[in-house]
């Protein structure tokens, strides 16, 4: 990308020009050209008023696939990759904005899978609008992880036997990325870049890297899918979780779509009666006696304390992981049995949630946790 001053504003004024000229005159750009866009964004090549109108112009115009792509492009080249030391990589990856209906489980099922011999790693940021919820950051840090690891600190957690799983946040693996949280957060409404944070990938497999992310809205399998191709996960689950995460519902039929080496997306219908999962609840429910804590005008955001939120829910998963039964308990036997029903550790969904059952029952899963203590 040419650095001349004049040539880049030159390329953002007809970027911005074509994009921004209301829904029915509005023109997409090239794949080339968006990627050049949010470089020069995450390179503070543009000015923060020419990178709101970018992200904003693309998402109330919908984004084409190049667009995506492009955009994707320049976060790759961001990111701050490590190849891990083992052949098989799990990047789970939840809604960065995090939970304020449910408690979170999948904080905790990474030490589930590893403990599985799945090499697992999640990612995400401690707070992010719009929902400014609880997040795998808040509930492993309440739980006494370390949640501060560069790259190549979690690709070694991630290769010992004894730990085998890690967390890695956006600040530390694409730090351009997480530069523009304020700008995201004064824009207000989800740019693309929600969509693509989930993508970057920090730690890849020496032979294969697989996606696990959650969804809401119809249109986003075949996206996801799309973008997790052309980030070349080898493989993806996607599953239409509770708030957007990597857990169904516990309580009603579902849905998850996947792909397999690269190729074309499938899906599968979901039912929690056939793992042997009967709740009333369709995930862990917040606490009663969870202090209020509101954002002044903000009806989207979190309505209870997120620090005691976080704890409550790093109690709850600890109790999972000692054995104690309940909804937290059945989401980690549901989103670890679809983990390893996909990388087909397991013939079928049933056996798969048995086999996540026995790691929490012999304690294997506790024992994987408490060891990234004292990593």
């Amino acid at each position: 990308m040419n650095n001349n001053k004049e040539d880049n504003a030159v390329l953002m004024r007809s970027i911005i020009q074509r994009i921004a000229t209301g829904p029915e005159l509005s023109k997409d750009i090239t794949q080339e050209e968006a990627r050049h866009g949010l470089e020069m964004i995450l390179e503070n090549r543009a000015s923060p008023v020419q990178a709101a109108i970018f992200l904003i112009a693309l998402r109330m115009k919908r984004e084409s696939d190049e667009e995506m792509k492009g955009m994707l492009d320049a976060l790759l080249q961001a990111t701050l990759t490590v190849k891990v030391e083992v052949d098989e990589v799990v990047a789970i990856a939840d809604p960065y904005d995090g939970y304020n209906r449910t408690l979170p489980s999948a904080p905790f099922l990474p030490a589930v899978l590893a403990a599985c011999g799945v090499h697992a790693v999640s990612e995400g940021v401690a707070s992010m609008g719009p929902k400014y919820g609880v997040t795998h950051s808040r509930v492993l840090a309440a739980a006494g992880i370390a949640v501060n690891l560069t790259p190549q600190q979690a690709a070694e957690r991630l290769a010992r036997e004894d730990v085998g799983w890690a967390y890695v946040d956006q600040q530390q693996f694409c730090p351009s990325l997480y530069g523009l949280m304020s700008l995201r957060t004064e824009i207000v409404k989800r740019p693309s870049l929600t969509t693509l944070d989930v993508l970057c990938g920090p730690l890849r497999g020496r032979l294969k890297t697989h996606l696990v992310t959650g969804f809401v809205h119809k249109p986003y399998p075949r996206i996801y899918a799309m973008l997790a191709r052309h980030a070349a996960f080898d493989s993806a689950l996607l599953v239409r979780g509770v708030e957007g995460g990597v857990v169904p519902s516990l309580r009603q039929e579902g849905k998850c779509f996947f792909y397999h080496n690269r190729g074309e997306e499938q899906s599968v219908d979901l039912n929690p009666l056939q793992l042997g999962i009967d709740q009333v609840v369709r995930a862990p429910p917040l606490p009663d006696d969870l202090p209020k804590s509101a954002r002044p005008g903000d009806e989207i955001a979190i309505a209870v304390d997120i620090g005691a939120t976080a704890q409550a829910a790093a109690q709850a998963g600890m109790l999972a992981l000692q054995g104690e039964p309940g909804p937290v308990r059945d989401s980690l036997v549901y989103g670890g049995a679809l983990v390893l029903w996909h990388m087909r550790r397991c013939s079928d969904l049933p056996s798969a949630a048995d086999a996540i059952r026995e790691v929490l029952d012999s304690g294997k899963a506790l024992q994987q946790f408490t060891a990234a203590k004292s990593a």
